[in-house]
C-alpha cells in the first residue's frame, strides 16, 4: 500500500505526458546539449532521466518532487537504477521541492543562473496548486531568450484548468504557445520497447496529450 503524500500525488505512476516527452526525446525533437535541466513534480522522471542519456547531454539534470519520504525514495531509486546510463559530463541530482517555497537550494546547481529547460509533465490537473507551481517555475527559469519551459498535459485535464495555468504564467511573464501535432505525426515513432504497450497503445497515449512551449515575454507585463 502506498503511504504519505505518494498516494495523493500519484507520484509513482507513469502517465501519457511522460511517454509523450519520451518519444520526442528519442526522436531528437527535445534536446538540451550542455544545458541545465530541471523537472518539477517528476514522479518517475522519465523525460529528464532520458535526456541525461542523450549525446551530447545536458550539463546538469535535476529531478524534483514533493519532499515526502515515499515519493523521494521512489524517485531516488529510479535515478540510481539508471545511473549507469547517464552520459559522461552530465550530473543528475534528486531533490525534494515543494512548489512555492524557496528555490535557492535548486538554483545552486546552476550557480544562480537558473535552468535553460524546465519540464512539467502532467502537472496541470492540480488546479489549486497552479499559483505555487507557476511561482516555482518562474523562480527557476533562466532569464535567457533561449530558455524554454516544456509542458505536456493529458486531455483528461479540462481546458479551463489548462487556461488557468496559462493565464497565471502570462501574468508571471512566461508566454506559452501550444504545439499541435503535424500531419503524419499521429503514429508512435519511438523505437524503444515498453513492457505491456504496443505501438498502437503508445499512439493512443500520445494522442491523449496537449503540449506547450513557453518562454519569457519580451515586452513588459502590463
Amino acid at each position: 500500500m502506498q503511504e504519505g503524500k505518494a498516494n495523493t500525488l500519484l507520484a509513482d505512476h507513469l502517465f501519457s505526458p511522460g511517454l509523450f516527452f519520451a518519444e520526442r526525446i528519442e526522436r531528437g525533437l527535445l534536446r538540451a546539449p550542455h544545458l541545465n535541466v530541471i523537472e518539477l513534480g517528476a514522479g518517475s522522471a522519465l523525460p529528464s532521466l532520458l535526456l541525461s542519456t542523450v549525446v551530447p547531454s545536458p550539463t546538469t539534470v535535476v529531478v524534483t518532487d514533493y519532499p515526502d519520504p515515499g515519493i523521494l525514495g521512489n524517485l531516488a531509486r529510479n535515478v540510481q537504477r539508471n545511473a549507469h546510463l547517464v552520459s559522461p559530463g552530465c550530473t543528475v541530482h534528486c531533490c525534494g521541492h515543494e512548489w512555492g517555497t524557496d528555490a535557492a537550494p535548486l538554483l545552486e546547481y546552476t550557480a544562480g543562473r537558473g535552468y535553460d529547460l524546465v519540464i512539467l509533465s502532467d502537472l496541470l490537473h492540480f488546479h489549486s496548486s497552479h499559483e505555487v507551481l507557476v511561482s516555482s517555475m518562474a523562480a527557476l527559469f533562466a532569464h535567457s531568450p533561449d530558455a524554454r519551459v516544456h509542458v505536456a498535459a493529458g486531455k483528461y485535464t479540462k481546458p479551463d484548468v489548462c487556461n488557468n495555468f496559462l493565464g497565471l504564467s502570462a501574468r508571471a511573464g512566461i508566454i506559452f504557445e501550444e504545439r499541435l501535432p503535424e500531419v503524419g505525426d499521429q503514429e508512435w515513432m519511438g523505437q524503444s520497447a515498453l513492457s505491456g504497450l504496443n505501438k498502437a497503445d503508445l499512439a493512443t497515449r500520445k494522442a491523449a496529450c496537449r503540449y506547450w512551449v513557453g518562454s519569457w515575454r519580451t515586452l513588459p507585463v502590463p
